[in-house]
């Protein structure tokens, strides 16, 4: 890997409607562009939406989604990859040639070349299928990138392996912070007035956001998959109205030592930049832990406990 300029954006998408969301992908690549920036991150889903096709029948979901090979979104992120020579990622609802729907990030590079990750843990709706995969692979701008799709990211096991696959930098779409949640120390709702009200009262909604239903819970966890695994982590969310939820936004980037080089708590449509130095990753204490694995112990890790669930069960529980 060489140093690199790279950014992560959050922002409000306008669900279903992926004209829209194609224009605010276009003005904060623009912006990027006048930063120099090289790679740059969007949220889960910004193009289709996201917590609102829970509520879609299966036929609403096929009208919305596209393939990933030659579908409008997709030409339309290849087209503004070459035109400023900067490599984007943007999540979207994809279909196969067998009319299988996934969760998927697209990766559109200035060479002309897709990359599609398909979400590993999908469970916002039964007609979206789990990805088989890991998608790791070599980027025109001298790095290995690796995605990983939200719920995947909670999975430790996910973002190791990443790292044992070459990736030195993990792209992190999410559409997280303020969920519900049947534990009452994870995230939790936000109230949608603090957010209708953030021009009047900015303080309120931007302490929710930077507190246990956003920033704090991230905080929790996010450092160690960048730190455990020596990875830069470019992690990219939804901020403002998903749906019946309020998405936190802190769009951040971190270094392969888990600390955090950029990041945003605005009540808003953001974009955070840092350049990433080469140098700090191959003595990262995560990389050196990284050789002195002994694979030896770990086939328990691949055995069934028999206490796993479909992730969606998991997820979703009483709501499904």
């Amino acid at each position: 890997m060489r140093n690199l300029r790279a950014a992560s954006v959050q922002f409000e998408h306008k669900p279903g409607d992926k004209q829209a969301n194609l224009q605010t992908i276009q003005h904060f690549v623009k912006q990027a562009s006048q930063f120099n920036v090289e790679i740059i991150a969007f949220p889960e889903c910004c193009l289709t939406g996201y917590w609102h096709l829970r509520n879609l029948s299966h036929e609403d979901l096929i009208q919305l989604a596209e393939p990933a090979g030659d579908g409008f979104c997709s030409n339309e992120l290849l087209s503004l990859s070459k035109q400023f020579n900067i490599t984007i990622g943007a999540g979207f609802i994809e279909i196969d040639e067998q009319n299988r729907l996934f969760n998927s990030y697209l990766i559109a590079m200035p060479d002309g070349r897709r990359q599609c990750h398909r979400k590993l843990h999908a469970f916002i709706h039964p007609s979206i299928h789990c990805g088989d995969s890991f998608t790791v692979f070599d980027a025109p701008q001298g790095c290995r990138i690796g995605v990983l799709i939200c719920y995947d990211n909670n999975l430790i096991e996910n973002a190791r392996i990443n790292a044992l696959m070459g990736a030195e930098i993990l792209l992190a779409p999410h559409q997280t912070g303020g969920c519900k949640s049947r534990s009452p120390h994870a995230m939790g709702a936000i109230d949608p007035l603090l957010w209708d009200d953030r021009e009047n009262n900015p303080h309120a909604i931007e302490e929710e956001i930077r507190g246990p239903k956003g920033r704090g819970w991230l905080m929790r966890w996010l450092p160690s998959r960048a730190h455990d695994n020596g990875l830069f982590i470019l992690f990219s969310n939804g901020v403002g109205v998903d749906d019946d939820e309020v998405r936190t936004g802190n769009a951040m980037i971190l270094d392969p030592y888990g600390r955090i080089l950029s990041e945003t708590g605005k009540a808003g449509d953001d974009m955070v930049i840092a350049d990433l130095d080469a140098s700090l990753q191959p003595s990262s204490t995560g990389r050196r832990w990284l050789q002195a694995r002994r694979p030896e112990l770990y086939s328990i890790l691949a055995q069934s406990t028999g206490r796993e669930r479909q992730t969606r069960e998991v997820r979703m529980g009483d709501e499904t």
